[in-house]
Formats: structure tokens, C-alpha cells, sequence
């Protein structure tokens, strides 16, 4: 099996992104815009929702139906309309048809495994400066939430390096990528393997502008990180348990060659607006995860440590079994929903462009 289980070549990714997409004027669309706009096509998806605000995620078929308890509403009604119409299905139910948005699609996609929420990946885009044309290491694909999110921010003259240990989790983040992009990224390239031995391989020392994990274990992957990462380089940390978030912390303020970690959570809260109705959400989004960030500091530079009190900083046997992937909640996934989660995510590639337009 080879390392590499997508790696296009830069100038066919380029000319295949050129090919597929629309002219505005004399600018050539960044890939995935013409997708974002125009009427609803074959294959994409559409958030629908009712009357009473619920909402459900379909994907359009010709001759499809969506069906519930009040009827049921042919795909064909949809198909050709332009984005944010308002349908009625066929005993007069009215839906408020609209693309999902980055956040929605996400939340809804298929997964093999948890994905990272979009209040966090939006953190990481943010607090890690991911920049138009930066060079971007990632390793922890999961369901590509987070990479769909950093190809975004580094766009099409970007370059963005995912590494995944487990191909079918690959071949799920493939199929979701190209499901919101209408097709390969040129900026993309995805491959198999353990973070800390591959990216030395594939990347030159000092070559890279931010490193992104999402792992058990990021401080296993110190050499590694401060190898291929240039210095003043953001290496940003997502991390799901206070002890990860500690181990981490110890493990970088201890080899010397990054700056003191900083470390947060985010939290959000919807608020109920209905006249002076006005109050918080009974329900929020909490903890999802812990982010960490550091800097790669110059080659024979030593760090400036913070003076504190002192504290703890060894780690027991009863410690370290606490980072197992039992242990911190993560749950096996079978290969038979890895599968169908594979198909879906692939299934959802399947878009008809330049459909007729219909009032």
C-alpha cells in the first residue's frame, strides 16, 4: 500500500481546477466558488426547512421525493431554482430551500470519525494565522471537517499537507472534500502513515508555515514538528482531555525550542429571540476540545522561561494510562460504517453542473 493516497501532481490539480470552473470577468474563480453560487443542481445537497423551523438535509435526485407525515416534496421543484426559494411540497407545505453552509455541512456529513466543530476550527484558522499561500501540515484527517476549513484559508495558491493513518478515514475526508469543492483541491495531498515518521520525509527542514494536529499524542511529534517547521512557525494543538493539554504543555516547555504554550477552550451560546422574549438558549456547546498554541523559535535560540511557582510536572504510570484512546472517550468505529461512510462521502461528488433555470 502505497504512503501516498492522493498526491496530485500541482500542475494537473491547476489545470483540472481551471477546466471545471467559470471566468468572472478576467479572474478565474478560486475552486469551489462556482459551487457556492447559481441555481441547484443534481447531486447537491439542500437544507430545507419548514414552517415550524425544522430542518433536514437532502440530496437532489431527478425524480427523488422528500417525504414526511405532511406529504411529500419532488426533488424536480427544487432542481433549477435558485438558492433561498421557497417551495411547496404537495398538500401546500411550505420549505425555505438553502445551500448549507460550511457549518452545516459539516454537522451533517459523513463521518468515520468526531469531527472537529466549527467554532474550533474557526479558532484554528484565526489563532494560528493560516494565511493565503501558506504552506500547512496537518496530521488527525478524522473526516476532513478541519481540512475542508484550512484549504479555505490557504486557497488555491496555498498548499496544504494531510496526513491520516487509517485509509478509510482518508477515503471519507476525500470524498467530503471534493463533495464542497466540486473536485480535487489544487492545494491539497493527503497521505498514509504516523505524522512523526512521514512528514520528515516529505517536508524540507524549515519549509513549512503552520503544523495543525489533531491527535492523542502531539508530543510525540516535538522532533518532527521542529524539524520541518520555520522558525516563528505556529504549531496550534487540538486536544480533548486536561491531561493531554498538560503532557503537551510540559513536553514543549521542556525541549527548549518553542515559546511558552498558550492554551483555551471556546464556548458558545444561541440566544432565544422572540419579542421581548429574549433570554440564553437552554442548551449550548460546551467543551469540545482544548486548542494549544506555541512558536517555533530561531535554530540556537533558547527560549525565555516564565517564572512561576513551583508545581508537578512528573507523570505517573496511572498518568500516562489516561491517554488512551479508551480512556479519553474515543470510540471504535466499525469497518462496516466506515465503509458506508466512505460511499456516502463519495456519493456526494456526484453534482450535475449548469442546470436550466426555473422560476
Amino acid at each position: 500500500m502505497s504512503s501516498e493516497t492522493a498526491a496530485p501532481e500541482a500542475n494537473a490539480g491547476t489545470d483540472q481546477a481551471a477546466a471545471g470552473q467559470a471566468t468572472t470577468g478576467h479572474a478565474m474563480q478560486p475552486t469551489g466558488a462556482a459551487r457556492r453560487r447559481g441555481p441547484f443542481r443534481v447531486g447537491e445537497r439542500v437544507q430545507l426547512t419548514d414552517e415550524r423551523g425544522r430542518m433536514n438535509t437532502i440530496t437532489l435526485e431527478v425524480g427523488g421525493a422528500f417525504h414526511t407525515h405532511r406529504g411529500f416534496l419532488n426533488h424536480d421543484e427544487i432542481i433549477g431554482k435558485v438558492d433561498g426559494s421557497v417551495v411547496s411540497n404537495n398538500v401546500g407545505q411550505q420549505y425555505q430551500t438553502l445551500r448549507p453552509l460550511l457549518s452545516d455541512f459539516v454537522l451533517s456529513m459523513p463521518r468515520g470519525a468526531a469531527v472537529v466543530y466549527p467554532k474550533d476550527a474557526g479558532q484554528i484558522v484565526t489563532m494560528a494565522d493560516i494565511f493565503p499561500g501558506a504552506r500547512v501540515v496537518e496530521a488527525g484527517v478524522g473526516s476532513g471537517a478541519l481540512s475542508i476549513s484550512l484549504l479555505r484559508a490557504v486557497g488555491d495558491g496555498g498548499y496544504l499537507h494531510s496526513f491520516e493513518r487509517r485509509e478509510e478515514f482518508a477515503d471519507i475526508a476525500r470524498g467530503n472534500v471534493e463533495t464542497i469543492f466540486g473536485g480535487p483541491h489544487p492545494a491539497w495531498q493527503i497521505s498514509l502513515g504516523d505524522f512523526q515518521e512521514e512528514v520528515v520525509k516529505a517536508e524540507a527542514p524549515g519549509s513549512v508555515d503552520r503544523v495543525v494536529l489533531d491527535m492523542l499524542a502531539p508530543w510525540e511529534c516535538l522532533d518532527a514538528v521542529a524539524t520541518v517547521l520555520a522558525p516563528g512557525g505556529v504549531w496550534i494543538n487540538y486536544v480533548a482531555t486536561v491531561t493531554q493539554l498538560s503532557r503537551t504543555a510540559e513536553a514543549i516547555r521542556a525541549d527548549g525550542r518553542f515559546t511558552e504554550p498558550d492554551a483555551w477552550e471556546s464556548m458558545v451560546r444561541g440566544w432565544h429571540l422572540e419579542g421581548l422574549a429574549v433570554r440564553p438558549d437552554h442548551r449550548m456547546v460546551a467543551h469540545t476540545g482544548f486548542l494549544l498554541v506555541t512558536r517555533r523559535l530561531a535554530d540556537g535560540v533558547t527560549g525565555i522561561s516564565v517564572k512561576r511557582r513551583p508545581s508537578k510536572t512528573e507523570f505517573s504510570e496511572e498518568d500516562l494510562n489516561a491517554w488512551t484512546p479508551g480512556a479519553v472517550g474515543e470510540r471504535s468505529v466499525s469497518d462496516k460504517k466506515l465503509r458506508r461512510a466512505a460511499r456516502d462521502a463519495i456519493a456526494g461528488t456526484n453534482v450535475q453542473d449548469d442546470p436550466p433555470v426555473t422560476n
